[in-house]
């Protein structure tokens, strides 16, 4: 038997060497120096070892009460090492370290960066797809298999994005885990590159040939007036589908020819601002006869306090027969093209599409905006527009113009 003097006196050698006490207890010598107490026990007809802790936060008295607790276990019928593992698991559970306990902690750390229906879109894929197989689950415990077996059933559906997207949020959830020390692994980190890719394409735009016939089509459109208004202006100002249909009143002054789009609309968090053309103006004050008295710029049809659905302008794009042909997010390549050939600067025109600046240094120039280029910029655009219909652009808007915001 070991001798408290003893295991204090052992030094290690060139290989892992094992000093035995009683009953299946011994010390593990590493050969960096370290001592390790170890219970080995036989359970269902295989040998198994248990960890008891390392010298000298657990002295030789503290190794040899915890080599009793075990072999009561085991006289029980349990094994011990699956005992530890479950009251391991308990306490998880007890502390809320489940995978869906964590990702919604993480959810909630994240939703004041986010905007509200992104962070909702997140929260949902997480609840439909994770959560039903991994959100019980000890988030310690769960292996890249398991992951796999979620981004999987996914990738049957064909949803290859939302695949990725899954496998992206669930690495985020598990490293957010290790950092507030719930878990020490990230099982989807090793899943990189596992996932099949389709090809990636961008939103269909059309061409500088193709405005002539597009803008004779929006023309004739025979559905709702806001809806062709809102093509037109798609068009016009070339902002995303989501802050044209969010737009509110209160962020025009026409009169300036501005609109002021607030950061907690933007993509970026960025407050952005969007000059706009003799043309423009002429289409928001046909828009505002219709919807002035309202809020929204865009408001719904059956509930004027909520925005216009997002398919509402790709259906009408759909029923003047461009199908996949043409999107509402490609009007804002289609401009960017065009003024790029015309000469415009690409600055001007990066910061118009609102994209993030990367280079810090022209991010601090970007502040001026390049407002004046900008409005040279749009009111050319406008010009431009009107030049290749087969009609005065201005004839499409209402005639009326009641009053202004």
């Amino acid at each position: 038997m070991l001798t408290a003097i003893a295991v204090k006196q052992a030094k290690p050698g060139d290989k892992p060497r094992k000093l035995f006490d009683s009953g299946g207890l011994y010390l593990l010598l590493h050969p960096r120096g370290g001592k390790y107490w170890r219970y080995k026990y036989r359970h269902g007809g295989k040998e198994k070892v248990l960890a008891l802790g390392v010298w000298p936060a657990v002295s030789l008295a503290d190794a040899r009460a915890l080599r009793d607790a075990a072999r009561s276990t085991l006289n029980d019928g349990a094994d011990p090492v699956e005992s530890r593992r479950e009251e391991k698991r308990e306490a998880l559970l007890k502390a809320g370290a489940t995978f869906e306990a964590v990702a919604r902690e993480w959810h909630q750390k994240q939703n004041g960066r986010w905007i509200p229906d992104h962070a909702a879109r997140v929260l949902k894929s997480l609840e439909e797809d994770v959560f039903p197989s991994l959100g019980s689950r000890p988030i310690g415990e769960i292996t890249p298999p398991e992951v796999l077996d979620v981004v999987r059933a996914v990738e049957r559906r064909g949803a290859l994005d939302v695949a990725s997207r899954v496998l992206q949020r669930c690495a985020s959830v598990f490293r957010y885990s290790i950092q507030v020390g719930k878990s020490t692994t990230n099982p989807a980190r090793d899943l990189v590159g596992v996932i099949e890719t389709r090809k990636v394409t961008h939103r269909a735009a059309p061409s500088r040939d193709d405005l002539p016939e597009l803008l004779k089509k929006i023309h004739a459109y025979q559905g709702q007036p806001l809806t062709r208004l809102g093509l037109f202006l798609a068009l016009l100002a070339f902002v995303r589908s989501r802050e044209l249909r969010e737009a509110r009143w209160s962020e025009f002054d026409l009169a300036g020819a501005i609109w002021r789009i607030p950061g907690e609309r933007m993509k970026m968090k960025t407050p952005h601002l969007v000059p706009l053309s003799t043309q423009a103006v002429a289409a928001l004050r046909a828009v505002y006869d219709l919807t002035g008295q309202f809020d929204l710029v865009f408001p719904a049809t059956r509930n004027v306090r909520t925005p216009m659905s997002e398919n509402t302008l790709t259906y009408a794009l759909y029923r003047m027969g461009y199908h996949n042909r043409v999107t509402v997010h490609g009007f804002r390549s289609t401009a960017a093209t065009i003024l790029s050939e015309e000469g415009f600067m690409s600055d001007a025109i990066e910061r118009q599409l609102a994209h993030q600046e990367r280079n810090k240094i022209k991010a601090a120039y970007h502040r001026s905006e390049h407002l004046a280029e900008r409005r040279r910029m749009m009111e050319w655009w406008g010009a431009y527009l009107e030049s290749v219909c087969y009609f005065p652009l201005t004839l499409s808007f209402s005639a009326g113009t009641a009053g202004t915001p």
